[in-house]
């Protein structure tokens, strides 16, 4: 952006331009991922769109920072999972390959890294956020369980303390806290005693036997919920 003005080129602005069909006058939320404003298009022609910028936009980020470790399902639901935790806030998408993660889905996430990202990217649009998640490649668990974080949590069914209580004690703002949720049928006791010794501790979201891609949301609402009073605003 330079002197209030904005430039979009390329398969976004086509995407405006042929696909949403926008005109001159229309206002739209446009960021740089640094911050966002309110503008107004002045110009909108093949791939070219053309902005003013009338005033910034107030975007809330959490005040921790959240890893999402989860382990490959099928991808439908993968991706639901995906879309609506970038709407809660977290800040990166580790897909993690567990024992009981069906066969081939390791090798297959590969060729799902262009749409998973495009998934987070207009979720993070449409909830206002400056930023998307990051989603790197998927990674077998015993290398996942070794990366460090200042509070690391492994969803249980079984018997657990309460993820809020845990959260009593979590990090100040500013910290990370990292989830690491499983499969469908659960982790192994080789990969609960693996968890454990890499420091990893078991957090129970209740009594109820939840849907990885259901864990995954309610175990993110909460983090957030948790550091909500201690959210910045940019």
């Amino acid at each position: 952006m330079r002197g209030g003005v904005a430039e979009l080129a390329g398969d976004n602005a086509r995407h405006l331009t042929r696909v949403l069909r926008v005109e001159p006058g229309q206002r739209y939320e446009i960021s740089d991922g640094r911050a966002a404003w309110l503008a107004e298009i002045t110009e909108a022609r093949g791939p070219r769109v053309v902005f003013r910028v009338i005033e910034p936009v107030e975007t809330a980020e959490l005040a921790v920072r959240i890893t999402l470790c989860a382990a490959l399902i099928k991808f439908d639901r993968l991706e639901w999972m995906i879309e609506k935790i970038t709407e809660l806030g977290v800040e990166r998408i580790q897909p993690v390959e567990a024992a009981r993660s069906e066969k081939g889905l390791l090798q297959a996430s590969a060729k799902r890294a262009e749409r998973w990202a495009r998934i987070a990217r207009e979720a993070a649009e449409q909830s206002r956020r400056l930023r998307a998640p990051e989603i790197p490649p998927a990674v077998r668990l015993d290398a996942c369980l070794m990366e460090a974080a200042v509070a690391r949590y492994r969803l249980e069914e079984g018997a657990a303390p309460p993820l809020a209580r845990l959260l009593a004690e979590a990090p100040e703002a500013g910290g990370e806290v990292r989830l690491l949720v499983g499969p469908e049928g659960g982790w192994t006791e080789e990969e609960r005693q693996a968890a454990a010794r890499a420091g990893w501790l078991p957090a129970s979201l209740g009594p109820r036997v939840l849907r990885s891609e259901t864990a995954a949301i309610a175990a993110v609402a909460v983090v957030a919920s948790a550091f909500a009073s201690l959210q910045s605003v940019q």
